[in-house]
């Protein structure tokens, strides 16, 4: 029995989705992409998630795209086809993004589009043996899941187009200084660190994390105007929320807060 491209666990307020085809570094087939929409629908969705984790089981986060099966469906000028609960994993869709933040953990061989998938998500972090690279150019098309539109804005122009351009592999460290990844730690690390992120994330008041998240998201997409627009508008709703209601009572009585996302 052929194992599940993707596993997909509840831990808590998190959600755990990890690339599961080890034997081949991972590898970024046509079915991983949907069972990870799904996913990315299911933690959009579900008002008991606060945050997800994405990984790789094993030594890799992912090779990269499986062009044997990916060459003719990018042939056709378009992302595959997606069923109507699932939510494009790169953002390619600006106004339909997964609504809750997304922590990526990442090691060993992270190519393509893992560099495109951590930078459709919001906290990164990397082991010392991760291996980056956007590696279209090397093999006869480019990167078109985002990177050449948001790699500049993450690390500047130069460091973009000299990994853009010549597909040239960038270390972990080199990652850290750009700052395209918050934290490094020691192989096999990672994903603990980054649960241990996302915890915190689902720890805080759903609400006020999503509000943050699009308003952050809308500034970036829009300009500073229209996220300073939208800042009383998105603070009046949720000042009227239950969990406002919980934070000042929780202050006053001297205690941690406990938040329902209402």
């Amino acid at each position: 029995m052929t194992a599940a491209p993707l596993t997909v666990e509840r831990q808590g307020h998190v959600l755990l989705m990890g690339f599961n085809r080890p034997e081949k570094r991972n590898a970024f087939a046509l079915d991983t992409y949907r069972e990870l929409a799904l996913a990315y629908g299911v933690l959009d969705r579900d008002p008991e998630l606060r945050c997800g984790v994405l990984f790789g089981h094993g030594a890799h986060f992912t090779a990269g795209l499986d062009l044997t099966e990916w060459a003719p469906e990018l042939a056709k000028g378009r992302m595959p086809e997606l069923p109507d609960d699932a939510i494009e994993p790169f953002g390619l869709d600006e106004r339909r993004r997964v609504s809750k933040p997304v922590v990526v953990a990442a090691g060993g061989v992270s190519f393509t589009v893992a560099v495109e998938l951590m930078l459709a998500a919001d906290v990164r972090v990397a082991a010392s043996d991760a291996r980056f690279g956007q590696l279209e150019v090397r093999r006869g098309f480019f990167a078109c899941g985002g990177a050449t539109i948001r790699l500049q804005q993450e690390i500047g122009w130069g460091n973009a187009m000299d990994v853009l351009l010549s597909g040239r592999e960038f270390s972990a460290e080199e990652a850290h200084r750009w700052g395209f990844v918050q934290h490094v730690c020691a192989p096999g690390a990672q994903f603990d660190a980054a649960l241990g992120i996302a915890d915190q994330i689902a720890r805080a008041a759903p609400l006020g994390v999503q509000a943050s998240l699009r308003l952050a998201r809308t500034a970036r997409r829009d300009g500073s105007e229209a996220g300073i627009a939208a800042l009383f508008p998105e603070l009046d709703t949720v000042m009227r929320s239950d969990d406002a209601h919980e934070a000042v009572r929780a202050f006053g009585e001297r205690r941690e807060p406990v938040f329902r996302g209402r």
